[in-house]
């Protein structure tokens, strides 16, 4: 029998459920695209998910069984979804009100004010509140549906709810989901000031788990119209970002990942916290005990899509002997940064007169110290060392700009076969059913598919222009005394 594990992702924009099994060979995959609207920005239907959810599991279990020559069988499943997304639900588990997603900004004062309050009662705690996190909406909510609060039994988070509907347990989440909504990950417990001064009750609030814990198995009239065997394992999930990491392979002490879309994202592995004074980074708890930290910038890729769309492979090919372009180009689109510095006057800057191909390597170069820059930070804040960097993102596609960052970072950079989110939870499926933990399970289900190493002639010219850029940013009041490293 080939053991297979399922993984489910629900993000804001579709669905998408996988096979994987053990050995890390994707068996099926399939997706839902859902339509966009203003609204659904702001709030989902926790059933219309759950509608499309056994839709793909079953069309995913029929394609692995017609696929495969061998007995399929699916030791266990996880779930991912959206970060600080979060539905009120009853005491049978029915939602008192659509999902108020992550992206929803009404809660935005109500952020501002939980905030406030946590700073001034938690030391070591998550203090970041703000219009995306869960905390903040239960918040919003309770101000604007006060007449629902009595059929209150449970805050869930999204993938709380499709866990909850596939093993019929109810009020349970993990480290990674009740971060943002208030829960103390280094004490293991919700902080007293949620309840005694932002005014939540006690038995609202899920009991919380370590990603991947098995918290029963399918039920079995539903494993029957699913395709499923009965004794498929169900674990508490853990959020997209988290699950994304543990896909492209960072899933170890002193590995790293850097994910570049629309933004850059780091996200690593520690052994102890990072605890950081200027708040650019926060930390989330591995389900080994470890510590997940990450930061986001408002920089990343988003100016090669509006910039060169279209043209990026054409450019690609007549700027690889460009390196290194000896120009200062830092491609920042908006006005403010959060990572790896805070400064909400920082703009972007670009000499002038440079060519397309001159400004297109440049910018590379650019984001590639900010990453630099990002690990100087992790470094520095957590005295540990750091391994190796894993890529995802669109940005890991260019190999030109794998080449640069890998030379500028003065590390290798690794990019994993199957990066999704929904991979990700398969992984998690099978870290406590087929394997002892996390790390055992990403060592033999997460494969590489690309490895770069630093160009020796590169290092030495990166490192005097990295530090003409970090010169360039002090000059210009980004960096301070306070967030330079």
């Amino acid at each position: 029998m080939i053991r297979c594990f399922l993984g489910v992702d629900i993000g804001t924009q579709g669905a998408r459920v996988i096979i994987a099994d053990e050995s890390g060979n994707l068996i099926s995959s399939e997706e839902e695209v859902f339509i966009l609207s203003e609204v659904s920005r702001q709030e989902q239907s926790p059933e219309m998910w759950w509608t499309v959810t056994k839709t793909l599991i079953k069309k995913v279990v029929n394609d692995a069984h017609l696929k495969s020559r061998f007995v399929l069988g699916i030791q266990a499943l996880s779930v991912t979804s959206t970060s600080g997304t979060v539905i009120p639900v009853d005491k049978d588990g029915n939602p008192l009100h659509n999902a108020i997603m992550y992206s929803d900004t009404r809660s935005s004062k109500e952020g501002e004010w939980c905030r406030h309050i946590a700073e001034k009662n938690i030391v070591a705690g998550y203090t970041g509140f703000n219009s995306s996190s869960g905390l903040s909406k239960m918040v919003w909510f309770m101000r604007n549906h006060p007449e629902k609060t009595d059929q209150m039994d449970k805050w869930i988070h999204a993938a709380d709810f499709l866990t909850s509907k596939l093993s019929g347990v109810w009020g349970v989440t993990d480290y990674t989901n009740a971060l943002k909504s208030g829960y103390d990950v280094g004490k293991g417990e919700w902080p007293t000031y949620l309840f005694d001064q932002i005014g939540l009750k006690k038995s609202w609030m899920p009991e919380v788990y370590p990603s991947g814990t098995v918290i029963g198995n399918i039920e079995i009239v539903l494993a029957q119209e699913l395709g499923l065997s009965p004794d498929t394992k169900v674990t508490v999930g853990m959020t997209d970002g988290c699950a994304s990491q543990v896909a492209s392979g960072a899933i170890a002490a002193g590995c790293w990942n850097t994910t570049i879309g629309t933004t850059m994202v780091v996200k690593g592995v520690t052994k102890t916290r990072i605890s950081d004074p200027v708040g650019r980074f926060y930390s989330h708890r591995h389900p080994q005990g470890y510590w997940m930290p990450g930061g986001a910038s408002n920089t990343g890729a988003d100016w090669l899509s509006t910039d060169f769309a279209g043209r990026l492979s054409e450019l690609e090919k007549k700027s690889s002997n460009l390196v290194p372009s000896g120009h200062l180009h830092y491609p920042l689109r908006q006005k403010g940064e959060r990572f790896p510095f805070m400064s909400p006057r920082a703009e972007g800057f670009c000499p002038q007169g440079l060519s397309e191909e001159e400004i297109y390597v440049s910018g590379l170069e650019g984001v590639a110290f900010l990453e630099r820059n990002a690990y100087d930070v992790a470094k520095e804040l957590s005295g540990e060392n750091i391994e190796a960097i894993y890529t995802a993102g669109g940005g890991s596609q260019s190999n030109l700009w794998l080449r640069i960052r890998s030379s500028v970072l003065g590390l290798p950079i690794y990019r994993m076969k199957y990066i999704s989110g929904a991979y990700g939870a398969a992984v998690l499926a099978a870290s406590q059913t087929q394997f002892e933990n996390l790390v055992e399970a990403g060592e033999a289900m997460v494969k590489k598919d690309l490895e770069v190493f630093p160009d020796e002639i590169l290092i030495g010219k990166y490192k005097e222009q990295y530090q003409e850029f970090k010169e360039c940013l002090l000059d210009k009041g980004y960096l301070t005394a306070e967030n330079i490293c």
